[in-house]
């Protein structure tokens, strides 16, 4: 015997509360675009006239910044259409594909502002520290209130995590911009602009990382973080009735969606419809797994025995 798991049909209000909250989340990345993008245009030029790398590399952080919004907003569009006969699960992983890109983008943009540090390390130009104190400064203003706004949407989204990364590196890479201006306004010593550089340089580099890192655990399939496949198959094998489960398998839809499908033999006799809803019941409970499909079936009466049938006398000679 054979059962399927389908814990969300079409007619549910799963379909309704996701499409809320994706509303919500469009509105609060516009309002974070909005206040970066006015931000960043003021600050290219007032880093080109302080001749300030560290300001020149913090616009261009706020740049993948807007264009981590955008993505996400683009993605988020994409994820509300319908599965389809192709496209089974929807356009969900767009959202992984936006996240991934967010984190290349970040990681191609660090190794060429590490570049431009070095450089000016080896022969720094004059820089106006007022010019960078002032603007940075404002910069810190305008990505607290970015980062506020976006840590207000729903956070377990990869995608709306990614936007939100972006913003918060920003938000440390003006801190330290900050300071270098207010010590080159007070010491004349212009390393300290680069030096801010490679800081914001090294955020960006572990923002990147993580977020190729999560991204790529979506693609290949893997378990989810948090979720061991071999506790879940342990958990199942001692419900009671159940004698075996193989062909265990976790992975995550998109992020925050976990995906289980198992093969599960019971005793024989044993109500194969009411185990399955208990299973069910139990991996939303304590994994939160809400999309399973369960194959279960009785388990053989007897072994079978493969070989010669086991004798009293053992063989002679």
């Amino acid at each position: 015997m054979t059962d399927h798991a389908h814990p969300h049909p079409q007619g549910s209000g799963h379909g309704h509360a996701h499409t809320i909250s994706a509303d919500a989340d469009g509105r609060l990345l516009r309002v974070a675009l909005g206040l970066l993008v006015t931000f960043m245009a003021g600050e290219v030029l007032v880093g080109i006239a302080a001749r300030s790398l560290a300001l020149i590399s913090d616009a261009a952080h706020m740049l993948t910044d807007a264009a981590a919004i955008v993505l996400a907003l683009a993605a988020a569009r994409l994820a509300r259409r319908p599965a389809t006969g192709r496209m089974t699960y929807g356009w969900r992983r767009v959202e992984i594909l936006a996240a991934q890109a967010n984190g290349l983008t970040l990681l191609l943009l660090s190794v060429w502002l590490a570049y431009e540090s070095v450089r000016r390390l080896i022969d720094p130009p004059e820089v106006e520290g007022g010019l960078v104190l002032g603007t940075a400064v404002v910069g810190v203003a305008v990505n607290v209130a970015a980062t506020w706004v976006l840590a207000q949407a729903d956070r377990t989204s990869l995608n709306v995590e990614g936007a939100f990364q972006h913003v918060l590196t920003d938000l440390y890479a003006f801190i330290a911009t900050a300071v270098a201006g207010a010590l080159v306004l007070t010491t004349g010593w212009n390393r300290l602009d680069p030096v801010a550089s490679l800081v914001v340089v090294a955020l960006m580099t572990r923002s990147g990382l993580r977020l190729v890192r999560e991204s790529g655990r979506i693609f290949l399939e893997a378990a989810p973080a948090g979720l061991s496949p071999q506790a879940i198959g342990a958990s199942l094998a001692a419900v009671r009735l159940v004698h075996e489960v193989h062909d265990l398998h976790v992975w995550e839809i998109t992020s925050g969606q976990p995906a289980l499908s198992a093969h599960v033999l019971v005793e024989p006799g044993a109500d194969c419809h009411a185990l399955r809803l208990d299973l069910e019941s139990m991996l939303t409970r304590d994994y939160a797994i809400g999309h399973t499909t369960l194959q279960v079936d009785h388990a053989p009466a007897t072994t079978l025995r493969i070989g010669p049938p086991p004798s009293a006398h053992p063989p002679h000679g």
